[in-house]
């Protein structure tokens, strides 16, 4: 009797343990995407260059690691709003381009729309069925893998067909990823709300900007 009473109490305190870390997680997302979504106005209204934009990306990859690093420390949220606002500010060059079509606002507009639809649906059939989507770990890196070679070697074929196919595969592995890091926070997998931000972060970042390039192919002037 007694041990049952203390496996619901140790169940309990686990359950309020991983709502307080969804909690934060929705909170800091959501303040993080805001702060791009700022820092990205700020960079687009500065008319800076895609060279600009691509090493703002760079230097926003070498702070992922100082934030995977800080993520147990309080300074840990600085990190992190540094990386999602450079990460923003690096849109800015992609998003004039896009801007400048006839149906530019059109376009970016539609695809904050899909990006927002994909997002609220996947982590919410997540949060509300409770699967457990950890299986889908290694098939996900896997094609995340591919996905990134085959985009290395389109760099040097520039395939208009292959472009495509990986924007659409990177579109599919991300919302695959959206499924397992909100799963991976339901069954405890995760425990810090930081590093859950980043992961959910990095998969609406990279579902947006690659669904307004498929956007842009299909409904703009490319």
């Amino acid at each position: 009797m007694q041990s049952n009473m203390s496996f619901q109490t140790a169940s309990k305190s686990s359950a309020i343990e991983i709502n307080k870390v969804l909690k934060n997680t929705y909170m800091l997302l959501s303040m993080t995407l805001a702060f791009s979504a700022v820092t990205a106005g700020i960079s687009m209204s500065m008319g800076l260059s895609h060279m600009a934009g691509l090493i703002m990306t760079l230097v926003a990859f070498v702070l992922l690691f100082v934030v995977h690093k800080q993520a147990d420390k309080a300074s840990g949220i600085f990190w992190i709003f540094a990386f999602t606002g450079l990460m923003g500010a690096s849109l800015g060059p992609m998003l004039n381009y896009y801007a400048a079509m006839p149906s530019g606002p059109s376009l970016i507009m539609q695809a904050l729309g899909g990006t927002a639809l994909i997002f609220f649906a996947l982590s919410g059939y997540a949060l509300t069925s409770k699967k457990d989507f950890s299986f889908m770990g290694g098939f996900l890196m896997v094609g995340l893998i591919v996905a990134i070679i085959a985009s290395i070697a389109n760099i040097f074929f520039a395939i208009p067909a292959l472009s495509l196919a990986i924007s659409a595969a990177i579109i599919m592995i991300m919302s695959g990823l959206i499924l397992f890091d909100t799963s991976r926070i339901i069954h405890g997998g995760e425990t810090n709300y930081i590093r859950a931000t980043v992961s959910l972060y990095l998969n609406i970042y990279n579902i947006f900007v690659h669904l307004l390039h498929l956007l842009g192919v299909f409904g703009g002037d490319d």
